[in-house]
């Protein structure tokens, strides 16, 4: 059992930065971090293997950063020239611990098992 700690959230300004962090109880394959506006399903932001390839969802392509650092079992997303959709609650998630560092991972919220708290990122125009 893995368990999430998500940390970082908070109001911004459009334009504006802003990171977030999740730090792990244990190593980990695949990560991800998910959001959930108000009112619509939650999908997928970015997702990271372990050996660092990354994911991102069209809408956050060239703005938003996922890394991870191994050893500190932490992931990262570093959010730049936010917008006022990027508003949501922001979720940090991991899959199974048994998948190859290697393989591609997924978007599909369904693929992974372990989640964190929520964190809400509001950003204003």
């Amino acid at each position: 059992q893995v368990q999430l700690v998500v940390s970082g959230g908070g109001s911004v300004q459009a334009g504006g930065s802003h990171r977030l962090s999740c730090a792990a109880s244990g190593s980990t394959a695949t990560m991800g971090w998910f959001r959930q506006a108000l009112g619509k399903e939650r999908e997928a932001v970015a997702v990271i293997n372990r050996d660092g390839f990354t994911r991102y969802a069209d809408s956050v392509k060239g703005r938003f950063t996922d890394s991870r650092d191994n050893v500190k079992n932490t992931l990262y997303l570093q959010m730049n020239s936010l917008k006022p959709e990027d508003t949501a609650m922001y979720y940090c998630a991991a899959g199974p611990a048994g998948r190859a560092r290697w393989e591609t991972p997924s978007l599909n919220k369904n693929e992974y098992i372990y989640w964190g708290q929520g964190t809400q990122v509001t950003v204003s125009s």
